[in-house]
């Protein structure tokens, strides 16, 4: 089943930076050497087997922002799943893009009503860090008020740091049909192993799908960060001919264990207690997956229904 996303925003924004960095291996430095987005670029990843995205790139120049909205009004806007709007944190014209953001709205209303609709508020690195809070709250509360009757939410991200894998796991997340069977799933698993922690990554984007956790972790952003770590490290792999299967990482508080589970995902296992021996936790994760392998063919039948 394709499920069609769209990803607009003024040009400059950094739609294509994020694309490029979240589905097609590209790292932040990388993409300064990308181009602007001519008209509509269109790509599918597929995502958990069945499950493809059909994503619409749009070129945020104002000759193809008055088009959009005009002689291809129904063509761009006809069967969306998601409304992806970025802003530049930093745009010099933020009047024409709430107008731009507003048009959008109108159009998804005509054609696209059940839309989930998200904006990112994007190049948070540029502001100075004891005003990205205030500022950050002050744009969400504009655009959740401008949205209306739509309901939208907001993410601040940059290209270089964790916020990015946030923002797009959480929308990966609402596109997942079986979810919270997965979470049940995962949340028993955690409780046979007495994991700390159970963590399941998409396999190619390396995005968090779901997670278990049995006990308290002070850093809210782990899950982002081990996204961007491992995916970096993937890239290091591919670039010396070597394919990433699994790793572990042990030291005398925890031990993580990161090890391919179905066809299309990666599963970590964060157990804090010493006393249970490396080998105990790969047998059970082994035996683990033909359960979540079911799991993925009733949620791949269901969605190629």
């Amino acid at each position: 089943m394709k499920k069609k996303v769209l990803l607009m925003g003024k040009s400059g924004s950094g739609k294509t930076s994020m694309r490029s960095i979240i589905f097609a291996n590209y790292i932040a430095r990388d993409t300064r050497r990308l181009g602007a987005t001519i008209d509509v670029e269109h790509s599918h990843v597929r995502f958990l087997g069945n499950l493809v995205l059909n994503l619409w790139d749009c070129g945020g120049q104002e000759a193809f922002m008055e088009n959009y909205f005009a002689s291809q009004r129904d063509n761009i806007f006809r069967n969306v799943e998601v409304l992806i709007y970025v802003f530049d944190v930093e745009s010099r014209e933020l009047e024409k893009d709430m107008h731009y953001y507003q048009s959008c709205l109108e159009a998804i209303l005509q054609n696209s009503r059940d839309a989930k609709i998200f904006c990112l508020i994007h190049k948070m690195d540029l502001v100075a860090e004891d005003q990205r809070d205030v500022i950050f709250k002050e744009r969400e509360s504009d655009l959740i008020r401008l949205s209306k009757p739509l309901d939208c939410t907001c993410f601040r991200t940059s290209i270089w740091d964790e916020t990015l894998y946030k923002a797009w796991s959480s929308i990966v997340y609402m596109l997942i049909p079986n979810v919270k069977e997965l979470e049940t799933s995962l949340q028993q698993f955690a409780n046979i192993v007495d994991a700390d922690e159970v963590l399941l990554f998409e396999k190619a984007t390396f995005l968090v799908i779901s997670h278990s956790q049995r006990k308290e972790h002070r850093d809210m952003q782990r899950f982002e960060k081990v996204s961007n770590i491992i995916k970096q490290f993937k890239l290091s792999c591919s670039k010396l001919a070597a394919q990433f299967q699994s790793m572990e990482v042990r030291n005398k508080l925890f031990a993580a264990y990161i090890d391919m589970f179905t066809s299309n995902t990666y599963v970590m296992v964060i157990m804090s207690d010493p006393q249970i021996p490396s080998e105990v936790t790969l047998i059970n994760i082994r035996n683990a997956r033909k359960h979540f392998e079911q799991l993925e063919k009733v949620s791949n039948s269901s969605i190629g229904r």
